[in-house]
């Protein structure tokens, strides 16, 4: 994704009920792929956002493809301060 695809519509596909054995797929559009970035990596629990998807101008991005485009230098919104997930060995 480069610069000007933060600023494209996109949608947000997730689930919010993560321990439960019905888990309904919720979806939410943004006006800029850049929020709809920001929701997935701040307001999402991390195992939401692993199963969560994007959709930005027919591109996808699934799960754990989603956190490096908040943390690209591209990204043109403030972040706030979020601990990385820990890397298991």
């Amino acid at each position: 994704m480069d610069a000007k695809d933060y600023r494209t519509e996109a949608v947000l596909f997730f689930s919010k009920a993560a321990n439960s054995k019905y888990k309904s797929l919720m979806f939410r559009r943004f006006t800029r792929a850049s929020e709809a970035i920001r929701y997935a990596v701040e307001e999402l629990a991390p195992k939401a956002l692993a199963s969560c998807s994007l959709e930005v101008d027919e591109q996808h991005f699934f799960g754990r493809e989603i956190r490096p485009l908040y943390d690209s230098a591209d990204y043109p919104l403030r972040r706030r301060h979020i601990k990385p997930p820990a890397h298991r060995a």
